[in-house]
């Protein structure tokens, strides 16, 4: 059915459900009630991406409008609001749209980390509502092919030994997520990310580049970014950083977990809402989105745009979101990127 031929019919049927139950009060005397769960309906239903158009926030704002159709009134409205890298948007549904019971905003964890430095102010995460992850793309840890480190454990051995002899590299400067990645195995060998040696790089291309050319000897990147880099052959992984192993083509990649290194790290996607919206709207976004997760249909809008699966909503997300800004927080407290008092 067309999406204008879904909004007649719903509309129809709305109007019909109305007029019966007016009916119906005016029949007994009553006068005309509406359910709780009918005021608090995202009327206008709108996806916030907190940038320019074109980018991730867009695409995410559009998995949800395709993924959420069927079960909105009308078809999710995308609007944009770029501005400090995500901070516009936050700061203004953290204040003059905190009560808006039909826009939810799409996040990154990219802006848990400027959450966790201080990049939104005295902002935290728990001034807003985070609704549902729309879903993640996995670290991994890269070697060249011609690399003598075999497996996760060569690398946390030699981490271990002279930590100063390892060349990290990643697709963004010191603080970034790519670094954050590193930070991670760095500290799981028991060292200090302030001692770690990373060489930022202006994408990930570049630092495969690099990676092949000898002049790293480990690059911390994205599962999505190498899918076509490891038909190659000049690249290994060695740990994809989820939770258990991926699944098609990727699912012969070890995770550090199963090699004994607690590192994980998913840069994943999701939405909030301001805090104080009504708590019935914050349901129905959370139960529309549990639907999407188990239909075949969200997989596939999911993969398209190149995220893997990571279903998480509610209060769940929430806390999984407020733990990664913590642990984030902590990183980069150790690595003397906060200033005293932060």
């Amino acid at each position: 059915m067309h999406t204008l031929e879904r909004f007649v019919t719903q509309s129809l049927a709305t109007a019909a459900l109305l007029l019966m139950a007016t009916q119906a009060c005016a029949a007994s005397g009553a006068a005309p009630t509406h359910t709780p769960a009918f005021a608090t309906y995202p009327t206008k239903p709108e996806c916030v991406a907190p940038a320019k158009p074109g980018g991730g926030f867009d695409l995410t704002c559009r998995l949800a409008a395709a993924a959420l159709e069927d079960q909105l009134p009308v078809p999710m409205q995308v609007t944009f609001l770029p501005g400090g890298i995500g901070a516009a948007a936050y700061q203004l549904f953290t204040s003059q749209r905190a009560t808006d019971n039909n826009a939810l905003v799409a996040h990154s964890s990219g802006s848990l980390l400027n959450i966790a430095t201080g990049k939104f102010g005295s902002l935290g995460g728990d001034d807003v509502r985070f609704v549902a992850s729309a879903g993640a793309d996995y670290g991994a840890v890269v070697v060249a092919n011609a690399s003598k480190l075999n497996n996760l454990q060569d690398l946390m051995a030699k981490l271990r030994g002279k930590a100063s002899r390892v060349v990290f590299g990643g697709g963004g400067s010191v603080g970034s997520q790519d670094w954050v990645k590193a930070a991670l195995v760095m500290r799981a060998a028991g060292g200090s990310p302030k001692g770690m040696r990373y060489v930022s790089f202006d994408g990930g291309g570049e630092a495969l580049a690099s990676l092949d050319n000898g002049n790293i000897e480990v690059y911390t990147g994205d599962v999505s970014e190498l899918r076509a880099h490891l038909r190659s052959g000049k690249f290994r992984v060695l740990a994809v950083l989820s939770e258990a192993r991926l699944d098609g083509a990727l699912a012969d990649l070890p995770t550090a977990k199963e090699q004994g290194v607690d590192v994980t790290w998913a840069s994943f996607r999701g939405f909030y809402m301001g805090k104080h919206v009504d708590p019935q709207a914050y349901r129905f976004y959370v139960n529309a989105f549990n639907s999407a997760y188990a239909s075949s249909q969200f997989a596939l809008l999911r993969a398209d745009k190149g995220l893997s699966e990571f279903s998480l909503s509610g209060q769940a997300y929430h806390d999984y979101v407020l733990a990664q800004i913590k642990q984030l927080r902590d990183l980069v407290r150790q690595a003397g990127l906060l200033t005293p008092g932060q």
